[in-house]
């Protein structure tokens, strides 16, 4: 083994985005592209001589070439230990649940979560800190100041690691522990939820459904929910985890997910079904022929959270995303606890967890979880969800349904009806000129009428964290209204290609006959007037949403 001392020069886009930096696989196989970017991590958190890494990815192309360089280069960056996930795989919850059980200075993801894969896919890299949660900014922007002056790197030349034999390795002086990807996240797991209870639903006849997408949750399904809840081996679909993710979009929404949807909404449907991402963060929920969103998924989680074992004692508090529906602001209400508002990304549920002051978070874009990671836990998600069907009570002869305890929810709080477009690939440009566009005009949108609506007040949102006192500005165009509906304009910060422009439409409906409607149906003047005011077809050229859901 010798040390080598790599010249280089910077690169001028590797400016991570609201989770990392995510590039095209091409990009990241440019020569010194990925190594430029670990140093300047390793340039930024100064690891002390001797401290333990977390190490790990959702298995897409290019993870384990990645890993290999990163072992190398940690080797000569202070590092004394790596914990790196059997064959290159650890979940985005997996890898902060050993972050913070073992204490590591921290970790590296690999990963482009939702974004397809393979080689002309997406490949992403992002650092976490030792609290187990993503970087926050002024940790990012410090890695990205480095990026900008790098001129060297350093790395060992050594032989590769074998990453799918557990066992502990010597790469210099460091060693690096193969794991088990899956154990240690899984023990979490059964500490949280009544597994007995759940078990029990499984074994009346009670059917369910997970579409691992072809992604990383399915090793860490067939171990939960086969293997210790003795779920029917069909009861997963998708299971093995594929470089290009057997070719599909992994993102669990009603449009990429469509085999499960074909499946929850067919003749012999389940009576239970739910999907995960990439890098297994992001959950969707499903009933027979019944869709719940994200921000109802929060919300009913939150209201029967006593239900559950690990929350029975009840909520220090709940945080959303900004876009995401004021339902959990509701429950919060009824429950007498703080519901804080804040911008897209999870590092801001971080402050306010390792603070005391919330114990479950959600966002709109099918991310939930609670303090025991500092990730958004799609698996953590639907374990919550069965925990609470195993717990409802129904009728003789009668199943636990999705359906109707959703519509119990509605009944008691309200529906707060909810939906985003998501306008994917558009020019850059095009897309800053509908947001522009729209905030230039504040002063001719207030107090104008558009059919029954009345616009109380535009802005952009800006967000002052309680913790820390850092300012966020800038993080969406609302559109608010005199009855508390709104709409929300947001450029995504996830793509790697164009621009994709989301409109979240929300209205609340008290009105319990009406719950019934379909969300487009019971939108639809809304989805009207948001077009009217971005004017984005004419200034975009599209004239339907790639994705709603």
């Amino acid at each position: 083994m010798s040390l080598q001392r790599i010249d280089t020069q910077p690169f001028d886009d590797q400016k991570p985005g609201t989770s990392g930096l995510r590039k095209r696989v091409t990009v990241f196989q440019q020569a010194h592209y990925l190594e430029n970017f670990v140093q300047s991590i390793f340039d930024t958190v100064n690891p002390p001589a001797g401290a333990t890494l977390t190490l790990g990815g959702d298995g897409r192309y290019f993870n384990r070439e990645a890993i290999q360089i990163i072992l190398k280069m940690a080797a000569v960056n202070g590092f004394g230990r790596v914990l790196v996930g059997q064959a290159g795989i650890l979940s985005t919850p997996a890898a902060s649940c050993i972050i913070r059980k073992y204490e590591t200075f921290g970790g590296i993801i690999l990963s482009a979560s939702h974004n397809p894969g393979g080689p002309d896919g997406d490949f992403g890299i992002k650092y976490n800190m030792p609290n187990g949660g993503p970087a926050p900014e002024k940790i990012t922007e410090a890695i990205y100041t480095n990026t900008t002056k790098i001129t060297q790197y350093s790395l060992i030349e050594a032989d590769d690691i074998p990453l799918d034999v557990i066992g502990e390795y010597d790469l210099a002086s460091m060693k690096v522990q193969v794991i088990d990807a899956v154990a240690d996240y899984a023990e979490l797991m059964t500490s949280l939820f009544d597994f007995n209870s759940i078990r029990s639903l499984l074994a009346s006849g009670f059917r369910i459904k997970f579409d691992a997408m072809h992604a990383v949750t399915g090793p860490y399904a067939r171990e939960i929910f086969i293997n210790q809840l003795g779920a029917p081996a069909d009861s997963i679909m998708n299971a093995v985890p594929l470089e290009d993710f057997g070719g599909g979009h992994p993102d669990p929404n009603l449009t990429y997910a469509h085999e499960l949807v074909e499946v929850i909404y067919g003749k012999h449907a389940p009576d239970f079904g739910a999907a995960s991402d990439g890098d297994g963060d992001r959950n969707m929920i499903l009933g027979n022929h019944f869709f719940v969103t994200p921000s109802d998924s929060l919300a009913i989680l939150a209201a029967n959270a006593k239900l559950v074992p690990g929350y029975s004692k009840g909520l220090a508090g709940i945080a959303r995303s900004m876009p995401t529906s004021a339902a959990a602001d509701r429950v919060a209400k009824a429950l007498g606890i703080p519901c804080y508002e804040t911008p897209t990304g999870w590092k801001f549920f971080g402050n306010l967890m390792d603070a005391g002051k919330v114990t479950l978070c959600g966002e709109e874009s099918f991310g939930t979880g609670s303090n025991h990671v500092r990730e958004k836990d799609g698996l953590w998600a639907v374990l919550f969800w069965l925990n609470i069907l195993a717990q409802q009570e129904v009728a003789d002869n009668e199943k636990p349904s999705v359906e109707k305890l959703v519509k119990a929810h509605w009944l008691k709080y309200g529906r707060n009806v909810y939906s985003r477009h998501d306008y994917e690939g558009l020019p850059s440009t095009a897309a800053s000129g509908v947001i522009k566009h729209i905030q230039d005009s504040y002063k001719k949108l207030t107090g104008a009428q558009f059919g029954r609506y009345i616009v109380k007040t535009c802005d952009d949102f800006g967000y002052t964290d309680p913790v820390d006192g850092s300012i966020s500005l800038n993080q969406g165009v609302r559109i608010l209204f005199t009855d508390d509906s709104r709409i929300v304009f947001r450029l995504s910060g996830t793509g790697t290609e164009g621009a994709t422009l989301r409109i979240y439409l929300e209205a609340y409906e008290p009105d319990a006959s009406k719950h019934h409607l379909d969300a487009q149906v019971a939108l639809a003047e809304m989805i009207k007037i948001a077009l009217e005011i971005s004017e984005l077809k004419k200034r975009t050229g599209r004239d339907t949403p790639t994705v709603i859901t």
